[in-house]
């Protein structure tokens, strides 16, 4: 583990814990007011603190998040998690679960959707006529 540099930007943090793919996305985050400390919207350049609380909107879901340390480079998923402790309210998972078992899997319903080819021309033949 490298040396943690004293200061520590809240978007730079953001993106190392892995709540965004992207350190410009975490930037953006903050400046459209989606990064919440104890209600008012932070800036990108905030210096992250162990103990502070921070509510975060991304696109999939919203995060309560606890830093309990400080991480300025991005590392894989099991790592990442020891740095921060979720927070999420239960009610915000549930909905979380909700909208991924109603999302499309990609297949078409049976009989719903284009015409089969016997559709085609029995339906060519009806407006033949």
């Amino acid at each position: 583990m490298s040396e943690v540099k004293e200061k520590l930007r809240i978007d730079k943090y953001l993106w190392a814990i892995r709540l965004f793919k992207t350190r410009s996305q975490a930037g953006d985050a903050c400046s459209k007011g989606k990064v919440k400390m104890t209600g008012t919207p932070v800036k990108a350049s905030r210096i992250v603190n162990i103990g502070d609380e921070y509510e975060v909107k991304t696109e999939a879901k919203r995060w309560v998040v606890k830093v309990t340390g400080l991480l300025d480079h991005r590392v894989q998923y099991s790592e990442a998690i020891k740095f921060y402790i979720d927070l999420t309210p239960a009610e915000e998972l549930d909905r979380v679960k909700f909208e991924a078992a109603t999302y499309q899997t990609g297949k078409r319903l049976s009989k719903i959707g284009r015409p089969t080819k016997k559709q085609r021309r029995d339906l060519g033949d009806f407006l033949a006529d």
